[in-house]
């Protein structure tokens, strides 16, 4: 457990009898290993959480990818309303040519 032997453990225990006596010493270890159990829950929570959302990428990725394959987009495809918008002209054009310019020399023949 976080790379403490028992020697050291003990050694640590023995400091803080010292020092904080007796009657201190269950107290704090009670808070200690409460401490400890919900850090232990609250990593454990992360964890999970963490997986689940990895999962739920990885499940929209393939999704997406069996949706490309299912379904290939086709570029090059005329649809009734690009042919129509392909084949009429613009009007504000053909009516401009249609008409001459005033003060060109077929107004004063």
């Amino acid at each position: 457990m976080f790379g403490i032997g028992t020697t050291e453990l003990l050694v640590i225990l023995v400091v803080a009898l010292i020092v904080l006596g007796p009657s201190k010493l269950p107290e704090l270890m009670r808070s200690l290993g409460k401490g400890l159990a919900e850090f232990k829950r609250m990593s454990t929570d992360v964890k999970r959480t963490l997986d689940a959302e990895v999962e739920k990428a990885e499940m929209d990725q393939k999704k997406a990818e069996m949706k490309k394959q299912m379904f290939p987009e086709k570029p090059d495809t005329v649809t009734p309303d690009t042919a129509k918008a392909a084949a009429a002209p613009e009007p504000a054009k053909t009516e401009a040519a249609a008409q001459p310019a005033a003060g060109t020399p077929e107004d004063k023949a």
